[in-house]
């Protein structure tokens, strides 16, 4: 196993990750064609601080005022670094598309593999529909702007012009293309990936110049640290009832139901009133950990990486760590310029209230539309990697419909039906939570709940005796002795967030979660513990023989 590409030609190190993938278990079948800032960019592009802190901003504003940019962003990006460090450990070490699933069936067995790999795949689907869908609301916003017209501008079938049948239509559109690139080629997508650092970069840049140089408003920096809640976490979880009255509500798309945890609970209800400044800290801590989340797509397109084990392992880490520092500078510069804490909270589109209430109409618009070209490139890697995840376990027979689901176009080398399927999925996801944030905290507990479970059987493997586990020996990428500290400090942090984000006014995650507990235990029970064999290594020979039948589908 190598530990440096140094001296090697590209063909001699895409031909010893093919061996690497042959160990475990694997035929190339993937094009290996992305190097290791294409295999950075991906990840970098679907943490994207233009979409998620940009589109959350007001949620983190409203309850908990500036604070949450200034000490929320760089708190949860300290104890995000820590998880990737531990995710990057076991990508070096298994360097799969499957990723997380493949490393807990390797670490835990087949129970423990199914599992990450149905929480991991979700993840994906609820990424990806946030995502697209925060787009979709943004650009609506953003041209409502440019265009000087009302969102509430009457459209025939969809409603308003602002109204989330609009965005479900929009956010359609928006993926048409995204699909179609991500069908037809790993090449053209790994390029735009590599276009979307730059744009990131550049966007976030191009924002603080403006706003920090023209901008109409200058706080001191003591504003930043500011912590005010401007909307009680009681009316943020209420709304209002079929007979008139209003109060703390479980809404699922347009049915609204009286809260189930507050009739449980019933000192819930003087606890939230009361909003003590801590607990909504807390609550907006939201904002900064949906944005980090989807890091995992270095690992998922592995198999497509040169040099993986040291390329996928970087970029899970570098994302994430390239992402607090560019995205701590974009909220301070956002934050110091808010003219009003309320009103930019109440905002539907907060980040804009912000920029044209400090520029000019050009450069305004200039900056609406670079936010909106991120959110679309960031829509099209967490496509790329949600297909990678599904294709890897249908690959190993992990679902119903794992045939077609597998299938990889002869010639274009891409999981079409992964692509497709896992797309409509995306969609459908944002019919059934007609809220925003609430598709945001699915997304980030099923994913941070996969990220949690290898890392766990990582850390008590460590024991001696225990089983596999990463070394020195088997990882170039590698924590060494710090490796259980860093492990044991992520699994805690994933612990303190899955229960933050399934309370109030998150309420439906929560039921949403026991829900997918109930279902995959019965799934389990009753047909996949006797059918799912998890993954099964083939012998070389066999290997060879299905990189032949692809190479010759090429031709």
């Amino acid at each position: 196993m190598r530990e440096s590409g140094e001296g090697r030609g590209r063909e001699d190190l895409i031909r010893q990750d093919v061996l690497d993938l042959h160990r475990l278990g694997y035929a190339q079948q993937l094009f290996r064609e992305m190097g290791g800032f294409s295999n950075f960019a991906i990840s970098f592009s679907i943490i994207s601080v233009l979409t998620g802190a940009v589109l959350l901003f007001g949620y983190g504003l409203k309850l908990a005022g500036p604070i949450v940019n200034s000490v929320g962003w760089p708190v949860v990006s300290l104890f995000t670094l820590a998880v990737a460090a531990s995710m990057a450990e076991l990508a070096s070490a298994y360097p799969t598309a499957g990723g997380l699933y493949f490393w807990a069936h390797r670490l835990g067995g087949r129970g423990w593999g199914w599992v990450t790999a149905w929480l991991n795949m979700l993840g994906q689907v609820t990424i990806t529909a946030g995502i697209d869908v925060a787009a979709a609301i943004y650009l609506v916003g953003a041209v409502c702007r440019i265009l000087g017209i009302s969102p509430d501008l009457p459209l025939p079938l969809v409603g308003s012009l602002g109204s989330w049948s609009c965005s479900l239509v929009v956010m359609v559109l928006i993926m048409v293309p995204q699909v179609l690139i991500n069908a037809l080629g790993i090449r053209l997508t790994a390029r735009l990936n590599d276009l979307s650092v730059w744009w990131h970069v550049g966007g976030v840049s191009l924002l603080v110049l403006l706003l920090g140089v023209f901008g109409r408003i200058h706080h001191p920096l003591a504003f930043a640290f500011s912590a005010v809640n401007t909307v009680n976490p009681l009316d943020a979880s209420s709304a209002t009832f079929a007979d008139g009255t209003t109060g703390p509500a479980l809404t699922v798309g347009s049915l609204v139901l009286p809260s189930p945890l507050f009739a449980l609970v019933p000192g819930l209800v003087a606890f939230y009133r009361s909003a003590p400044i801590p607990f909504v800290f807390a609550l907006a801590l939201l904002q900064a950990q949906w944005t980090y989340t989807g890091y995992d797509a270095s690992v998922h397109v592995a198999e497509e990486t040169v040099m993986a084990r040291l390329n996928s392992a970087w970029g899970v880490f570098l994302s994430v760590a390239v992402s607090a520092v560019v995205g701590y500078a974009m909220l301070l510069a956002l934050t110091l310029a808010i003219p009003d804490v309320a009103a930019t909270a109440a905002d539907p589109y907060p980040v804009l209230h912000v920029v044209y209430a400090n520029l000019g109409p050009l450069p305004a618009h200039l900056l609406a539309l670079v936010i909106g070209g991120a959110m679309w490139l960031c829509g099209l890697s967490s496509i790329t990697s949600m297909s990678r995840m599904w294709f890897a376990f249908a690959h190993d027979g992990g679902m119903p419909g794992h045939r077609f689901l597998s299938h990889v176009h002869p010639r274009w080398r891409t999981p079409v039906g992964a692509i497709v399927v896992t797309s409509v999925l995306a969609v459908a996801i944002c019919c059934y939570s007609a809220a925003y944030f609430v598709v945001t905290s699915i997304s980030t507990i099923t994913l941070y709940l996969a990220y949690a479970l290898p890392v766990y059987l990582n850390c008590r493997n460590r024991r001696p005796g225990t089983g596999e586990h990463t070394s020195r020996e088997n990882a170039p990428w590698t924590l060494g002795r710090w490796g259980a500290t860093v492990n044991l400090v992520a699994l805690v942090w994933i612990g303190v967030i899955t229960v933050l984000f399934v309370l109030p006014p998150n309420e439906l995650v929560l039921w949403t979660m026991l829900l997918v507990a109930a279902g995959l235990v019965l799934y389990w029970r009753f047909d996949a513990r006797q059918r799912f064999k998890g993954p099964t290594p083939a012998d070389e020979a066999e290997l060879r023989r299905i990189e032949a039948v692809v190479l010759r589908g090429c031709a």
